[in-house]
């Protein structure tokens, strides 16, 4: 069955029964009983979220996933509490002090006079999570049997099969097959050469891929293609068929013959098995020429099961095929056209058309001109983001509060006029065909501010701390993180940014819009949520929080709260270490803090006792020292030190045998080269999970420097500076393969 995200809750359950709980029986009973549970309910999550895909779910339902959502963080909140304070004991054990969790009830009469109230606390800590497991099991028992009452069913028992009676819900993308020729601009030069497509060429059978973003008028370009007089004289059989997300192959093949023979009736077709509806096609068009459309493809093995079906009679017929996938587009050898957004000429041209096409002859007033713009920025030469609101200032008075008040709404609420909501209705169509965890690496472009791109490695080492990559194979979670980037890009969700600097790898965004949609389904799903200074509120909600401007009032209002990840934006003013502490108290929990362009002098001592986090960055900082404390870190994946203070890293820095990246250099904005890098101590090669080391000192160098790195064993990335010739001769005598290794 395919994942969900209670998938790495029942892992996580599975893992603390193996390692931690084995000796404590009563909760070891709860942690069991709670993983039957979720293993229950997960087929009853996916027959819901198949519901929600196929636009079936109704409110309820919405609110039943957000239900089992919430429980499952709780049970995450569990297993971190508990083993955050074990994490606390064995830290207590170590500097002298006596204690033990699994011997803790026992003693618990004598507790108070041998070893105080604080460690009491942390029992009665540990005993609450006991308690706090079975109510949760109790919960996840109701949510089971309101869902059962739903009628969700595991999909294998046929749990589908239950919704032929519901209404199928109208497709957003209708009006794109009914465009008026005096609305068709910006597609004029696109499709004058598609028309050639399929008039020219071999005699063989043939396929045409158009490929793009949801909204960037393939459907739109395909249908009036498609409605040329030039076509219709030159295929015998014409057929368009609509295929979306979830269609049902018999149906589609019915469809598709019903199209083709015009004169025949269905009664006798009812019954007809797949095999005999591809043979009766392939002999309705064996002898003659015809051109298919089908439309809005999402599945890859689309192609293999339906050639089936269209014979290649080299009468030169021809296949059309719309699609936001370049993979599903490939998967059938083809012509491959792909749909770029608008120039700013054509989307202003459609603006004015559409948004005064009954007033001032389609041209835009001088008062008007400057919101105008604003409206076709933000569309960001998306076709369809621009016919819908140009369609609806249309209806608007042309004077400028009433249309501030439309880009207002714009700006926040889009989801209370119902034109600018169909906008969302489709871009949204690429989210939920999206599997889990791509459906959480896309989610997490919405932590980010409005028009932010994002490095690739960045990204990849955010997803690895966050849990969403998980190992497979031969491939490094690294690699498995970059198959799921391309992924979100061949999907036409992801683009790709200019790079600010030459050197700085490869960064990524997304449109505008699709940056709205994704807050939106990440507040449904309680992703994440933002501190904005503007509203002195939290919006949204989630295990992940971006603090945006100032940072005042901000720890009166977190409260105590699961947050697991910390980022930072437009920060402007500074972070003093008492505000730090603080916030490391409150969020104790957590795996990912992003101090990346804060304003920040000094990383105090208490980030030692985030025993959870995988992931510290600190680029563009200017923290000077690590402290030793970060030795406690043991869990830590990646550090990035770039651009910051710090030219030397602790020992302890060697303790941490989970450290995958290392990331500290100054660019030289100038000369595009890199130098100051950190100096190391030896016994760095104890990191033996280490893969990238940027940039190192050697400082110390000779034999020694070269035995330490022979120990790196998984080593990929190593970025060198200060090294001496003879050091270099004795690297490369020793031949430290399969690194990339530059020097400076």
């Amino acid at each position: 069955m395919a994942e969900t995200f209670l998938g790495p809750v029942i892992a996580e359950l599975i893992d603390l029964l193996e390692k931690e709980v084995k000796s404590l029986k009563r909760v070891r009973k709860h942690v069991k009983s709670l993983q039957k549970e979720l293993e229950f309910i997960q087929p009853l999550l996916k027959h819901a979220e198949a519901k929600l895909e196929s636009g079936e779910i109704r409110d309820v339902m919405q609110v039943w996933v957000k239900h089992v959502r919430e429980e499952s963080n709780r049970i995450e909140e569990i297993i971190d509490e508990y083993l955050y304070f074990v994490e606390v004991e064995k830290h207590h054990r170590q500097s002298g002090c006596i204690s033990c969790f699994h011997k803790a009830c026992g003693f618990v009469k004598n507790l108070k006079q041998r070893h105080g109230i604080a460690l009491l606390r942390q029992i009665l800590r540990f005993c609450f999570s006991a308690l706090s497991i079975k109510n949760v099991k109790n919960s996840l028992c109701e949510i089971k049997d309101r869902g059962q009452g739903y009628g969700l069913r595991p999909l294998e028992q046929g749990a589908s099969s239950t919704t032929t009676n519901v209404e199928a819900p109208i497709d957003p993308r209708l009006g794109s097959l009914f465009i008026e020729k005096d609305e068709f601009v910006g597609l004029e030069n696109e499709s004058t050469a598609l028309i050639r497509k399929p008039v020219e060429g071999s005699s063989a059978r043939s396929v045409i891929s158009l490929v793009g973003q949801g909204g960037i008028g393939k459907t739109t370009l395909t249908k009036k293609v498609y409605d040329e007089e030039i076509l219709k004289g030159h295929f015998e059989l014409r057929a368009w068929v609509t295929v979306s997300q979830s269609y049902n192959l018999k149906k589609l093949l019915k469809n598709l013959k019903r199209k083709i023979c015009t004169s025949e009736h269905g009664m006798q077709e009812m019954n007809k098995e797949v095999e005999q509806r591809i043979q009766d096609l392939r002999d309705s068009l064996e002898k003659k020429s015809y051109v298919v459309v089908f439309d809005d493809v999402w599945q890859e093995e689309f192609w293999g099961v339906i050639k089936s079906a269209l014979p290649n009679n080299n009468m030169g017929s021809r296949i059309l095929i719309t699609t936001r996938n370049v993979v599903v587009a490939n998967s059938a050898p083809c012509d491959l056209v792909k749909l770029q957004t608008w120039s700013l000429a054509s989307a202003w041209e459609l603006f004015c058309k559409k948004a005064f096409q009954s007033e001032f002859q389609g041209r835009c007033p001088q008062d008007l001109e400057h919101l105008s713009r604003e409206f076709v920025n933000k569309c960001q030469g998306l076709p369809l983001a621009i016919a819908t609101i140009a369609g609806l200032l249309s209806t608007k008075k042309k004077v400028e509060l009433e249309w501030q008040r439309v880009l207002d709404d714009l700006k926040t609420k889009s989801k209370m006029n119902s034109q600018l909501s169909s906008i969302s209705k489709i871009l949204c169509l690429s989210y939920y065909n999206l599997p889990f965890p791509l459906n959480y690496c896309f989610l997490y472009f919405g932590i980010f501010p409005e028009d932010y791109s994002i490095s690739d490695e960045r990204l990849y080492r955010l997803w690895i701390s966050e849990g969403f990559i998980q190992a497979t194979g031969v491939m490094t979670l690294e690699e498995i993180a970059e198959a799921y980037l391309n992924e979100l890009t061949q999907r036409n969700l992801v683009t790709l940014s200019p790079s600010f600097w030459i050197g700085e790898g490869k960064f990524y965004g997304v449109h505008d819009l699709m940056h709205d949609v994704i807050l939106s389904r990440a507040n449904e799903v309680c992703f994440c949520q933002t501190w904005d200074e503007n509203k002195s509120r939290f919006r949204g909600a989630g295990r992940r929080l971006r603090i945006s401007g100032s940072i005042e009032n901000v720890l009166k209002n977190v409260g105590e709260s699961p947050i697991r990840s910390l980022f930072f934006s437009d920060i402007d003013e500074q972070l003093t270490e008492s505000f730090i502490v603080t916030l490391f108290k409150k969020f104790k929990l957590l795996e990912a803090l992003d101090f990346e362009r804060v304003p920040l002098n000094i990383l105090p001592k208490e980030v030692g006792n985030l025993f959870h986090l995988k992931y510290l960055s600190l680029r563009y900082t200017k923290v000077k020292i690590l402290p030793k404390s970060i030795k406690n870190l043991q869990k830590l994946q990646s550090l990035d030190i770039r651009e910051t203070l710090i030219r030397e890293l602790p020992v302890e820095i060697n303790e941490l045998g989970n450290l995958r990246h290392i990331v500290a250099y100054t660019l030289n904005k100038s000369s595009f080269c890199y130098h100051d890098g950190v100096r190391m101590h030896e016994g760095f090669g104890n990191l033996e999970e280490l893969q990238s080391l940027t940039m190192f000192e050697a400082h110390h160098g000779g034999i020694g420097l070269v035995n330490e790195l022979e120990k790196l064993r998984k080593l990929r990335w190593l970025e060198v500076s200060k090294i001496t010739s003879e050091t270099w001769k004795g690297v490369c005598l020793n031949e430290i393969t399969g690194k990339t290794i530059l020097l400076s």
